[in-house]
């Protein structure tokens, strides 16, 4: 029986992936476990794996193309088998596929729309999309990883020794506009789903955290850290008090979760991802900060994997290093709550009955109201502040 090849799920918001480019050509030879195709979602870019060894004998969605969940994109016909009968069972044609707008999807991929398998070196998906944002041959950089693969930072190496571009940035754009691509156009219908799918409400307090800024001067003489991972960790230890907050809620169902996996929303320069501290009230401080930073930095490189990024229960949102105040998050569904923090301010402020300077801060917390009630999430801010404040 031949093997189909379906677009994979990675998390429970996933619903469609972009194909960025295939690796093997139809007709070619295809190993077991070897990459076959790169896909991209409004969390990662991933490499999918072959399952099973053959030969590639139909493909019926081009790079560029974003197509459902579960859907078959290609065919591998096993030894044995005939590649040439199996791709007559797969008309291309009748392949559901939603391209580009600028794109029209063809009546039959031809073996030529995909990279023949051997043709240039192996490359990572960091590597690779670096090398486009930067305008780099990849042709002129050498590879360090295993079989000559270019990683990402081999094409850091050669943009620091000024290679210079041999092609020119192309731009796809219209002259009526041009249409969200890969993890830009993910973000921007999960984002559009969140808000018409929930009911979310946003409440505010302004505190004094004055307590917090000392606070991390005393912990900055013994490791780094931020003030995301001081917040992480009280948000971490308020949830276990109330697991109301803790909650995803998909298909009708809400699900109180026992482990606190709460997510940090990385800004990168094509979107946002939302890395995830799995088991954050468990962790120290020290733990957090160290997990905090090596996650955003993954993300910053583009080698997030599917595991760092699946299975939230919460998510904090930082906006304070940009010099904003006050936020309304959007919710990361099937969470059901979101914590936004804006920047820590000097302001006169009453304190032990006098006027002083004090360190003010602003928390928004946006919350579905279907399942959660306006009470419960201000006693749980309130217990952040009490955290950040002690």
């Amino acid at each position: 029986m031949p093997v189909e090849v379906v677009m994979p799920k990675f998390g429970l918001t996933m619903q469609e992936g972009t194909i960025q480019q295939w690796f093997k050509a139809e007709g070619d030879r295809v190993n077991k476990g070897e990459p076959l195709f790169e896909v991209e979602t409004e969390k990662v870019l991933y490499e999918v794996e072959t399952p099973a060894g053959g030969t590639l004998a139909r493909v019926l969605y081009p790079a560029e193309a974003t197509v459902a969940c579960a859907r078959v994109l290609a065919v591998i016909a096993l030894d044995g088998e005939d590649p040439a009968a199996i791709a007559a069972r797969y008309d291309p044609t009748r392949a559901p596929v939603t391209l580009p707008r600028t794109v029209e999807a063809a009546p039959a991929l031809p073996a030529s729309a995909v990279p023949p398998a051997g043709a240039g070196t192996p490359v990572t998906p960091a590597a690779r999309k670096l090398a486009k944002e930067q305008g780099m041959d990849l042709a002129t950089v050498r590879g360090s990883g295993p079989g000559g693969r270019i990683t990402r930072e081999d094409v850091e190496a050669a943009l620091s020794r000024n290679v210079a571009p041999t092609r020119p940035a192309v731009s796809s754009a219209a002259p009526g506009g041009s249409p969200l691509r890969g993890r830009r156009k993910a973000i921007a219908e999960h984002m559009l789903r969140s808000l018409q799918s929930t009911a979310q409400l946003t409440i505010t307090t302004e505190d004094d955290v004055s307590a917090l800024v000392a606070r991390r001067q005393r912990w900055q003489a013994e490791f780094s850290l931020t003030y995301t991972d001081l917040i992480l960790e009280a948000a971490a230890s308020a949830l276990r008090t109330h697991p109301r907050l803790n909650a995803t809620f998909q298909a009708g169902l809400l699900q109180e979760h026992g482990e606190v996996h709460i997510g940090l929303a990385v800004a990168l320069d094509d979107g946002l991802v939302v890395p995830v501290i799995r088991n954050a009230d468990r962790k120290t401080l020290r733990e957090i900060a160290a997990e905090s930073l090596a996650l955003a930095e993954k993300a910053r490189r583009g080698t997030l994997g599917v595991d760092d990024v699946s299975g939230g229960t919460f998510t904090v949102t930082n906006l304070g290093m940009y010099g904003v105040d006050a936020f309304t998050p959007v919710l990361h569904t099937p969470q059901i709550a979101v914590l936004g923090v804006g920047r820590i301010l000097d302001k006169p402020a009453v304190h032990e009955g006098r006027v002083a300077p004090r360190a003010m801060m602003v928390l928004s917390l946006t919350f579905d109201h279907r399942v959660v009630d306006g009470a419960p999430a201000a006693v749980f801010l309130r217990s952040v502040v009490e955290h950040l404040q002690a």
